[in-house]
């Protein structure tokens, strides 16, 4: 879809209902918990190195500090090499977040995917990576960054701007797997354009996806979050088809690889 196109059915868009986003979110998620697990599985798997990496300062402060502990004064290494591993400690932290953000991102916009070929009845797909590959992972990252700044930038408000942010965002996602051609900017402006005009429903599925999601979790001993956490996409899958639609000769993209 070009991005004129995008924003002509955003202005176009009729009005969502509730009961029936919900109602066909519970169908679809019969047909996709398996997949929304396995997503979030690659997701904790390729996030492990990321947190290893981010703990070696940590090992590094803690080594100093038992360095200095047991050698007393003559052993004692500069204050200035230990606020440079906090600083360093600080800026690592920042920067895996904003990887780890990314690869979730660009995870989740293909789980969006697979969503609408389940719901269609498409050939699904074993690509989990398209959009972590060259094409379009630029665009990921950008995305996944402008999220993190505005969430920043929402908490520094006294946090109350969260909830009117919270929308938009989470439309991003959904945007950008049925429109990653689109440049960064306009993906950012068709998430705000369209949550504006949706917003009260769409909050509205999202908490209720949310708390049944973590309800129904604990209920299964706590672990089956992992298995019900991705209900929390369908409403937004949903909110996306209904609202816009998608483009009869849309394609599913280079990187896809289709099986029977």
């Amino acid at each position: 879809m070009t991005t004129n196109k995008l924003f002509e059915r955003i202005e176009n868009s009729k009005a969502i209902d509730f009961g029936d986003i919900f109602s066909k979110s519970i169908e679809l998620f019969k047909k996709v918990w398996l997949q929304g697990f396995v997503h979030l599985l690659i997701t904790f798997l390729i996030m492990i190195p990321l947190f290893i990496v981010m703990y070696i300062p940590i090992f590094a402060l803690a080594g100093i500090s038992g360095y200095e502990n047991t050698y007393g004064d003559y052993g004692t290494v500069s204050d200035g090499l230990s606020v440079g591993l906090m600083v360093l400690f600080g800026v690592l932290v920042l920067v895996i977040i904003m990887l780890a953000s990314g690869l979730q991102f660009g995870i989740t916009a293909h789980f969006y995917r697979v969503c609408k070929q389940v719901d269609l009845g498409l050939p699904e797909t074993s690509s989990y990576f398209m959009f972590l590959k060259k094409a379009y992972l630029s665009k990921v990252f950008v995305l996944a960054i402008a999220t993190f700044g505005i969430m920043i930038l929402a908490m520094m408000l006294c946090y109350l701007p969260i909830l009117y942010v919270m929308v938009p965002l989470q439309l991003l996602g959904v945007i950008f797997a049925f429109n990653p051609d689109v440049s960064s900017s306009d993906l950012i402006k068709a998430s705000f354009k369209l949550g504006n005009k949706i917003w009260g429903v769409t909050l509205g599925l999202i908490l209720v996806a949310s708390i049944l999601s973590q309800l129904v979790g604990m209920m299964m001993c706590f672990i089956g979050i992992f298995f019900t956490a991705s209900f929390i996409y369908m409403p937004i899958y949903f909110i996306y088809k209904e609202a816009l639609g998608f483009e009869e000769d849309e394609p599913e993209g280079k990187d896809v690889l289709f099986v029977k």
